[in-house]
């Protein structure tokens, strides 16, 4: 490089009078290393040939070999070294003649980025000794031969994650020579639970096997009396995703120096995983119409999101939360981050954060959907990530709720975490970042306030069990469900759950309490609603139950309204209304059936089939109002999956996907999908209609890429039908 041409460089750069170096965001730009390094002017007579000179580095990088076997990072498809920090790998560095000791002077050099600095940790130079201490950068000589060495080589425990560039210099008398570039030598250095002194470290292997190996995971959706699962492709290892992965980061404007802390990580991509404010990974759309995008419930996992992602530098349309969270969880394992994802059933989105949910009611004890603001997910997924916490006091580290799907800002941008799930037990909401957010997402009440005509507030009902009802994620090592409601509050009406809230009000949680407002419910009538299991495209059933406690003879004047919503419990259109007098006895029950029909749904219905009943009575000699709420999912056909002959890593075979449409009308715009990580990428295939009642049979061919128990995965898209789903568990043999 001339002298004027790298002077024209130098004037480019966007300086200002800040700082001396521009930020250096990008783990893709490099700065040119020159392979001469020289001291002074050169001897005439100078030839770099006539001094130890490296003819070749060997870095074990292929799956088999030493380095990825005791990294746990063999089933990356890639084919550099990737390695965890804070744990030794092997180099073999081949010389033009044997090594000496005595008088030669090696070094290896790590960079990273277009502008690397020592004391920013983005240059490592490494002298070549006798000792590695544990944690720390280091290297040394573990075996000679010949014109060959080996080294063992240990990186810092707090080491960049990312992708390093390997230079190994020699020092000459008139100057330093240095290796060409080689991106065969890029190194890749993740996070490491299995390392004590990294801040991701967790002890129990079937934990890391699960929060760190697994690519497929379980989405528990659907509602709490009905808990609903599908799995999800995380696909952490496949191609091209750890190089997205990386660029999350890039995108995120993360300066090089912070990734080493899995805190920051978090934060930042929690805000990237999402397009709002940034341009991020996916775009959300809670509308039910998808124009020029994907519609949610027909991904079937990840990787087809950061790569699209990775190549158009755009966001890809469109997700949920269940989408958010599976992308996040596949940026989280594939870095080395401990993640699994989380479902919470009775989600309060409280728009003004004071853990109180109010629904308003008209005269009549309807619900006011113009002044209710706030709103009750069916189910919401985040995702909790595994690290220390040396930014807060003692007892805070281990998991961490972090939230990729945009519901409110936090400091300016749409993300939430990490925060500790520990301190939203305890009510410690004071402790960044978001607690506050989910602290109410998971501990809120909801208070039924009718609105007179004078504009006073009375509070007619307060329910303060159903927010944060269930709260479950997959079992270790299995696809079952595991109930962790108790991680994140005390049983209700405890004294710890008491004391808990208490702490958070005093954290500045706003809480109005119930005594602050004249509320006398009517205690002596109890009412609840149940429906019978409602198969999707059939009629069914529900009934109000009443039982009257008291001794007196009541009336009540009761609405039953039925609604097709969003799983997010906003709801797109009322479909049943029916109004009806109720006589209770003295100390009896009643109850009153009536029978939803296909008809009367089928037209507005959602893709997540989901219907919320609003059942409210008043009791016309008291005055008083009685008020239930319930979620109703309808149960969606499946795709079936089923194999042909036996399936081998290499060989050819075939899979088949079958769907019977049970609809009382044709299906059109049909798109199926097939995945599963180490099985087949992505396949889709687009058919015109299926008219009712017909079976559609779709035969894919493919060749089975390795060995071991896997997961087959389809979807099934169309307009009037969605999230069908079909997954099938399949043992590749060995060749």
């Amino acid at each position: 490089m001339s002298e004027t041409t790298s002077t024209n460089e130098e004037n480019k750069l966007p300086l200002n009078g800040r700082r001396a170096i521009p930020p250096n965001y990008s783990n893709d730009e490099e700065n040119e290393v020159p392979e001469m390094e020289a001291f002074g002017i050169l001897p005439r007579g100078f030839n770099p040939r006539d001094y130890l000179r490296v003819v070749d580095i060997y870095m074990f990088k292929e799956p088999h070999e030493i380095n990825k076997q005791e990294h746990h990072t063999d089933k990356y498809y890639n084919s550099n070294l990737i390695v965890r920090r804070g744990q030794a790998f092997q180099i073999q560095i081949d010389f033009n003649r044997p090594y000496k000791p005595e008088t030669d002077q090696i070094w290896l050099e790590f960079l990273i980025g277009r502008y690397p600095q020592q004391n920013k940790g983005t240059y490592i130079p490494i002298l070549v000794g006798n000792v590695i201490k544990p944690g720390q950068w280091g290297a040394k000589i573990i075996h000679r031969e010949n014109n060959s060495i080996r080294l063992s080589i240990m990186s810092s425990t707090t080491c960049i994650i990312g992708k390093f560039r390997l230079y190994v210099a020699v020092l000459t008398p008139y100057g330093i020579l240095r290796t060409r570039r080689n991106s065969a030598t890029d190194i890749y250095i993740l996070f490491n639970p299995w390392c004590q002194l990294d801040a991701v470290y967790l002890d129990d292997e079937k934990e890391r096997e699960e929060y760190v190996l697994n690519d497929v995971g379980v989405v528990f959706h659907g509602n709490v009396e009905d808990v609903k699962s599908r799995s999800w492709s995380y696909g952490q290892f496949e191609e091209n995703i750890l190089d997205a992965c990386l660029f999350l980061m890039d995108k995120a404007e993360l300066e090089l120096s912070g990734r080493g802390n899995p805190i920051k990580i978090c934060r930042v991509a929690s805000a990237v995983i999402n397009s709002r404010d940034d341009n991020g990974v996916i775009a959300g759309s809670w509308t039910n119409s998808y124009d020029y995008g994907v519609a949610p419930s027909a991904w079937t996992g990840s990787v087809d999101i950061l790569l699209e992602y990775y190549s158009s530098k755009q966001p890809v349309r469109y997700g949920q939360c269940w989408v958010f969270a599976g992308v996040f969880n596949t940026f989280l394992r594939c870095l080395g981050i401990p993640a699994r994802l989380i479902t919470n059933y009775s989600s309060a989105h409280d728009n003004n954060a004071n853990l109180r949910l109010d629904f308003f009611l008209d005269e009549e004890g309807k619900v006011d959907t113009k002044l209710t603001k706030d709103s009750v997910w069916n189910y919401h997924c985040w995702n909790e990530a595994w690290m220390t916490r040396p930014d807060l006091p003692v007892g805070f580290g281990g998991w961490q709720v972090v939230d990729g799907t945009p519901q409110e800002t936090s400091d300016g941008m749409y993300r939430c975490g990490p925060a500790s799930v520990q301190a939203i037990k305890h009510g410690h909401v004071c402790f960044q970042f978001d607690a506050p957010f989910v602290y109410a997402e998971v501990n809120g009440d909801i208070f039924y306030t009718r609105m007179e005509k004078n504009g006073t507030q009375v509070v007619e009902n307060v329910d303060t069990t159903r927010i944060g009802q269930l709260i479950v994620t997959k079992e270790v090592g299995g696809d079952g469900m595991v109930d962790i409601t108790e991680e994140y509050k005390f049983r209700e009406g405890s004294d710890e759950e008491r004391l808990a809230l208490e702490t958070a009000v005093m954290y500045g949680v706003k809480k109005q309490s119930i005594q602050d407002t004249t509320y006398q419910p009517q205690t002596d009538v109890d009412m609840d609603f149940q429906a019978q299991k409602a198969v999707l495209g059939n009629d069914f059933k529900v009934t109000i139950n009443f039982r009257n406690k008291s001794r007196n003879s009541y009336t009540a004047t009761t609405y039953l309204s039925g609604n097709i919503v969003f799983y997010t419990g906003v709801t797109k259109s009322e479909f049943k209304k029916h109004s009806f007098t109720a006589k209770l006895e003295p100390s009896s029950s009643s109850s009153f059936d009536f029978v939803i029909k296909s008809s009367e749904y089928m037209s507005d219905l959602l893709e997540q089939a989901s219907f919320h009943f609003f059942v409210t009575a008043r009791i016309n000699e008291t005055g008083k109002i009685l008020a239930v709420q319930k979620a109703v999912m309808l149960e969606i056909p499946t795709l079936r999956i089923k194999t042909k002959g036996e399936l081998v890593a290499g060989k050819e075979t075939s899979v088949i996907v079958e769907f019977t449409n049970p609809l009382k009308q044709t299906l059109e715009n049909v798109t199926l999908r097939l995945e599963g990580p180490g099985v087949l990428r992505t396949i889709k295939k687009q058919f015109g209609k299926i008219p009712m009642n017909s079976t559609l049979t779709w035969e894919v061919k493919f060749f089975p890429m390795r060995p071991g128990l896997r997961k087959l995965i389809a979807s099934l898209n169309s307009n009037a039908l969605r999230h069908v789903y079909g997954e099938l568990k399949v043992q590749i043999q060995k060749p």
